[in-house]
């Protein structure tokens, strides 16, 4: 089937680079690996892979908090500020992703 149409497409450069190098590695020119993309979609009608949220862990999801353990969460951490008990985001990001692998 021949080729007609033009995709253009803004992305996180990050993400792109990234591809790039896998794609790279697996012979795969970065058209083909969206054309592959568009194709699976069309023949399957979905996605071609499983999308979901990450679940939280029941001691930070708020969601299942009552009112009070809320509060008693907030104050906790109120008390940890006040007490000098922090660090910076991205030591707390890079300690959160290393624990929920």
């Amino acid at each position: 089937m021949e080729k007609t149409t033009t995709l253009n497409l803004r992305v996180n450069p990050t993400i792109k680079q990234n591809a790039e190098a896998v794609l790279k590695q697996l012979g795969i020119p970065m058209a083909t690996a969206v054309d592959m993309f568009l194709r699976q979609v069309s023949l399957t009608g979905s996605i071609p892979f499983s999308l979901s949220l990450p679940k939280a862990p029941v001691s930070i999801n708020t969601d299942d908090m009552t009112t009070q353990e809320l509060r008693s969460a907030l104050q906790a951490g109120y008390q940890d500020m006040q007490a000098g008990r922090v660090q910076d985001a991205s030591s707390a990001f890079a300690a959160f992703r290393e624990s929920h692998k």
